[in-house]
């Protein structure tokens, strides 16, 4: 008997996902974890300047680092989803102007013609 590998049924719903949701998930959620990183790191800080213990601050500090950082790779990817869509919105303009171009009779085809050496 021999055993399938399968992929994990998170990893086929997001392939399966339209390029806006993703879009609009990493987005936001980058948002938010840059947002909530911030707001620890200020934690942090007043943690630090009230003369508490090193390892709380550090620690506290360290993982607001993780979460800003994590924060901007997310949006970071949100940024290649919308130029994703935005570059398949000017295909599909470019295509229909080629069509409609085709349908008329007016094609026009242009040669670059390099000069030659004399």
């Amino acid at each position: 008997m021999e055993i399938k590998k399968r992929k994990p049924p998170g990893k086929r719903l997001i392939k399966n996902m339209p390029l806006r949701v993703k879009w609009f998930l990493s987005a936001m959620t980058g948002m938010m974890l840059v947002g909530y990183g911030l707001s620890v790191l200020s934690e942090a800080g007043h943690l630090k300047h009230t003369n508490a213990p090193f390892v709380r601050w550090f620690l506290l500090g360290t993982y607001s680092l993780i979460m800003v950082n994590s924060g901007l790779a997310l949006f970071g990817q949100a940024v290649i989803f919308k130029m994703r869509i935005e570059n398949r919105k000017l295909i599909k303009n470019i295509l229909k102007d080629r069509d409609r171009k085709s349908k008329r009779g007016v094609l026009t085809i242009t040669k670059i013609e390099h000069p030659k050496p004399e």
